[in-house]
């Protein structure tokens, strides 16, 4: 299918989704497959999604988990043992599972953000509502973008905590989605033990608890009691959130509708825990799904009940399948493949992922994996997976991690996690090694590997239009009346190719250094962000930059004046760097004071001179709302707090 988008269309488009009755299948111009006789028209869809969960169920062979009723679930569907999310985050893979685009061909691979998508993609729901399908969404949206409002309107009939399928109209057909919070990071380490004991624990009987002493500790952990006791913590909320899978099976029972409902099981990336979100390890990516087809539609099933398909699935697979599943028509701007229905195409043979901005901590990587091997390429080295931030530092595990690795004592793969910077370049053989645990890419062994996946992803970025590579207060700039969608299309306004060169210098190291300089220089300002970025990561190597770092300080761009700050004052020299960082804080500029930030926390000690002027900005945002104060909120209280001690 094609990438780009149809023409838009208008706002009648809204007003005919969210009016849609029964008849308009037809009127949509949508076609379907021969029903055949005795089996009902269409069925229902019920997706049951969690949050921030890996496959710690007993229906993957984990032995500590207790899940009966998803084992049970499992025994009924197909299991499919190889789907991943796009990102290692909820809302850059909330924005995919709405839209059936990829975060970063939208502009929507940070984390809330507020860029706005083309009007078109209204959210798949909204095709289903025209056919005459009942949408509902219980509760959470995060489409991570400014369209959210429209979207809504126009994806869900009822989207609410109090939202249900049972509001329909008498035998219509239905969509509904119900999102579980129990599995969610707060719950899994960040809320303080006692609230989880309060709100979790205790709606389990002592015999369902799990113990600590037994707990599965990876190697990518120190073993500690502190450790054991939140992995424990991890797989009680499993088992609460177990229990309320099966509540909402027995509704479908209850009406009577279980035959002719399809139940699509899964979570929203891996695990609420260090190494897991945030990371492109198949412990941030990889999650479970489970389709049960009922008696009515065992049809449209791949396999028997109770087997497994290992073919390759994508979330931006997902809309494109249900829309299959229903016989509709498929909006050319989807980037996914159907793996079920009339449309099902052939099995792909790469997913892939993007980690960006998440809170307050910046970030750039892409991932590519197949069936066997997994490649991560790191635009920013010089960070580490495991870089301070503010909402998950407030876990006992990660302080426990931060803890240990300060006092040097963490080794092999504990330090790849938890250590300063990272490769430039990861591959893991998951077969050999399924929790990526031993990088090849400098194997001789392993180079054409290497070589064929790293051509892979680079495909992929460039046939995607992937735009993350523009930094936000650019890509604010320069997508002001459009979409960074459409934004991304134009070779002109985002020339790829060059911004991507400036981004695979940073981390190589002096050999590239006079490049960097150079491209300081740059008539585009990404390519001279980038070659800011690149200056910062090569630490007191980048003295010899310090004169064309001065004359950045006055670059048109905020982005490249906030990044050569950044990396003078790393330098020592913060006598203009340090004052421009605070003026920055105050911007009305979109994204960039998150960016000034987040370079004054990271000086650290270098950041002390503007101690009195950061303590003024945090106080002027304190009771601000919205999620850019929040995040300036999080950088400079912890940059005070560190600056306290």
């Amino acid at each position: 299918m094609s990438m780009e988008p149809t023409s838009y269309r208008r706002r009648e488009f809204l007003r005919a989704a969210a009016g849609a009755a029964s008849g308009a299948l037809a009127a949509a111009g949508c076609t379907r497959a021969a029903t055949p006789p005795g089996r009902a028209a269409r069925p229902n869809i019920l997706w049951i999604t969690v949050e921030d969960m890996s496959a710690n169920l007993g229906c993957w062979d984990d032995r500590y988990a207790l899940t009966p009723n998803l084992d049970r679930l499992a025994a009924q569907s197909v299991r499919y043992t190889n789907v991943y999310a796009t990102a290692p985050v909820c809302s850059p893979v909330r924005s995919c599972l709405i839209t059936g685009c990829y975060a970063t061909s939208l502009g929507t691979m940070n984390l809330r953000s507020h860029f706005p998508v083309p009007r078109e993609m209204t959210g798949f729901p909204a095709i289903l509502r025209r056919a005459g399908t009942f949408c509902t969404n219980n509760v959470k949206t995060d489409y991570n973008t400014a369209n959210e409002p429209a979207i809504v309107e126009a994806s869900w009939d009822a989207c609410s905590s109090k939202a249900h399928w049972r509001a329909r109209q008498p035998g219509q057909p239905f969509f509904a989605v119900f999102n579980d919070m129990v599995t969610h990071q707060s719950r899994t380490m960040v809320w303080p033990y006692e609230q989880f004991q309060r709100q979790v624990q205790s709606q389990l009987e002592p015999g369902e608890r799990h113990d600590p002493a037994k707990a599965p500790v990876p190697p990518y952990y120190p073993d500690t009691p502190v450790i054991r006791r939140t992995i424990a913590r991890t797989y009680d909320c499993i088992t609460v959130m177990d229990k309320h899978v099966g509540s909402l099976l027995r509704e479908l029972d209850d009406a009577g509708v279980a035959d002719d409902t399809i139940v699509f099981f899964y979570s929203d990336h891996g695990a609420g825990l260090p190494r897991h979100k945030r990371a492109l390890y198949d412990s941030g990516l990889h999650v479970p799904l489970l389709i049960r087809f009922p008696k009515n539609h065992q049809h449209l099933a791949p396999a028997a009940p109770g087997s497994t398909v290992d073919r390759l699935v994508s979330f931006v697979d997902f809309p494109p399948t249900v829309l299959s599943l229903l016989g509709l028509d498929i909006p050319d701007y989807m980037q996914g493949t159907p793996f079920l229905g009339r449309a099902a195409g052939k099995p792909r043979r790469y997913v892939y992922g993007a980690r960006d901005r998440v809170d307050e901590a910046s970030d750039l990587a892409r991932s590519v994996r197949d069936e066997r091997f997994l490649y991560i390429r790191t635009f920013m080295p010089h960070l580490s997976w495991h870089q301070p931030s503010a909402w998950p530092g407030q876990g006992e595990i990660r302080k426990e991690i931060t803890r240990l690795a300060a006092e040097g004592k963490l080794s092999g793969p504990q330090l790849a996690y938890a250590g300063p910077t990272r490769p430039i370049e990861e591959l893991y053989d998951c077969r050999a090694d399924p929790q990526q645990l031993h990088n090849l890419a400098d194997a001789p062994a392993h180079k054409a590997v290497l070589e064929r996946m790293r051509a892979a992803l680079a495909d992929w970025m460039r046939e995607t239009h992937d735009v993350g590579f523009l930094a936000e207060a650019d890509m604010a700039e320069r997508s002001r009346g459009s979409t960074p969608y459409a934004l991304a299309r134009d070779a002109r306004r985002y020339p790829q190719a060059r911004i991507l060169a400036a981004a695979d210098l940073v981390g190589r190291g002096p050999a590239v250094l006079e490049k960097q300089i150079a491209l300081l220089g740059d008539a585009d300002a990404s390519v001279r962000y980038w070659a800011a970025v690149g200056l910062r990561a090569q630490g007191a190597a980048a003295n010899s930059a310090r004169h064309a770092l001065v004359k950045a300080l006055d670059d048109p761009s905020r982005s490249v004046r906030i990044e050569a700050a950044g990396a003078l004052a790393a330098l020592g020299h913060g006598d203009r760097a340090l004052p421009l960082l605070i003026r920055e804080l105050s911007s009305r500029a979109p994204c960039a004071p998150v960016h000034a930030a987040r370079t004054l926390e990271m000086l650290g000690e270098k950041a002390r001179p503007v101690l009195a002027d950061m303590q003024a900005a945090a106080k002027a945002v304190r009771d601000k709302k919205g999620d850019g104060a929040m995040f300036i909120r999080f950088a400079l209280n912890a940059a005070l707090e560190k600056l306290s001690k």
